[in-house]
């Protein structure tokens, strides 16, 4: 089997393995998710864009969500502080509607309460999301509704942070 693009997929692939990723989102659970737990993880990418790789565990059971996906965007404001109520909006510094402005990421697939996705966007670089959140929803997108998408709770949140020398030191 071919890829479509050899050279991309080789690069994301080499971007993981031999760099530390430049912030990460250490995700929690709301009270009523409180084993909700994982990282995202934001990748430069040198041409352009953000690679985001993003782990979770502990989400709710799936027959609460339809479909076993959950909605994930970024929202404008870095406060996870519980019930996540001080996240903002969905970050949209350009206006467009939903489901295409920057703060729109690709939804999680839970199985038996773990997820695991990689994906690339050019929406956005890492600069424009630094200090802002990475929201998990209790339902999934449904790609229409203005202006977010009807995704239900925030269930999990993440300050995206900076990677340091002080929060990963190298040893």
């Amino acid at each position: 089997m071919t890829s479509c693009f050899p050279s991309l997929q080789q690069n994301f692939l080499m971007l993981q393995t031999t760099t530390l990723p430049s912030a990460i989102a250490q995700i929690v659970g709301n009270n009523a998710n409180p084993m909700l737990q994982g990282n995202a993880y934001f990748y430069q990418v040198p041409y352009g864009g953000v690679l985001i790789e993003v782990e979770v565990c502990g989400l709710p059971p799936e027959p609460t969500t339809d479909s076993g996906f959950y909605g994930m965007h970024i929202h404008e404001t870095g406060n996870c502080t519980p019930p996540f109520d001080k996240t903002g909006n969905h970050f949209n510094p350009t206006g467009q509607p939903h489901p295409i402005h920057e703060g729109d990421l690709p939804p999680l697939l839970g199985n038996h309460g773990y997820a695991y996705s990689v994906f690339y966007t050019q929406h956005f670089q890492l600069s424009d999301i630094l200090n802002r959140s990475l929201i998990i929803h209790s339902k999934p997108d449904d790609f229409t509704t203005q202006p977010s998408g009807n995704s239900g709770e925030k269930i999990g949140c993440g300050v995206i942070t900076e990677i340091t020398a002080t929060l990963f030191p190298i040893s």
